[in-house]
């Protein structure tokens, strides 16, 4: 459970405040269809330790737990789909320490609940893997990373193509993805740029991706910092 009080300090210069869960529930209820699909990615600007986070991973997972509870293997990668389209960003390292660590032990909860000692330590090597690059210790006004060397933040799309076990990831840009920053820079952005007309007539953004990584087995995500 979240703290449950917050310092005067934090409050002032971070603007920093409690949501209760009750708050969070009737919220995402609004579009509580997305909550339900484990492929939806969410992304909370100021995610403090990860109370919308959590409520939306957990609506995924009893998704994920309800249809394939009976195998292991389609459990496996659905429970890394479900954690790999939840993304954040906190301008304080305690609250994105706290939300990575909250995510995974619901992730590892639910995994260890169904298949105990059969629960194999490469899906949780990802699943933590996996949270270091999409909740991110930065600052969502400036959009870039917070520390040592800020740069600008780049988040991870997570995929599996062809429904099997092969997983891909493509990085993007997270200035890129909104069209305000471009407009400011009095520059195309990258939506008018990259629009193209649908089969429906409408228009789609198809966004521009800075690095594509080759498919790998879903198994071996986090396995060695050369597909980093």
């Amino acid at each position: 459970m979240e703290k449950q009080t917050i310092s005067k300090q934090r409050i002032a210069e971070h603007g920093e405040v409690f949501t209760s869960q009750r708050e969070v529930n009737a919220m995402l209820d609004l579009v509580k269809q997305e909550t339900e699909r484990i492929d939806s990615r969410f992304l909370e600007p100021a995610c403090g330790t990860g109370n919308f986070l959590i409520e939306i991973l957990e609506r995924k997972l009893q998704v994920v737990e309800k249809k394939y509870r009976k195998s292991q293997l389609e459990f496996e990668r659905n429970l890394v789909l479900a954690v790999s389209s939840i993304y954040g960003i906190d301008i304080l390292e305690d609250n994105i320490i706290e939300c990575r660590k909250r995510l995974f032990d619901i992730a590892e909860k639910s995994y260890a609940t169904l298949f105990k000692k059969k629960t194999k330590n490469e899906v949780l090597r990802a699943i933590r893997f996996i949270l270091e690059k999409n909740i991110i210790w930065g600052d969502a006004l400036d959009l870039k990373t917070v520390g040592a060397t800020p740069h600008q933040i780049i988040f991870s799309e997570w995929s599996f193509p062809f429904n099997n076990s092969q997983i891909k990831r493509r990085d993007f840009v997270f200035a890129e993805l909104l069209p305000n920053e471009a407009n400011k820079r009095n520059q195309p952005d990258l939506f008018s740029a990259n629009e193209h007309i649908s089969d429906l007539g409408e228009k789609v953004f198809l966004p521009t991706e800075t690095h594509s990584y080759p498919l790998i087995h879903f198994l071996r995500v986090g396995e060695e910092e050369k597909h980093d």
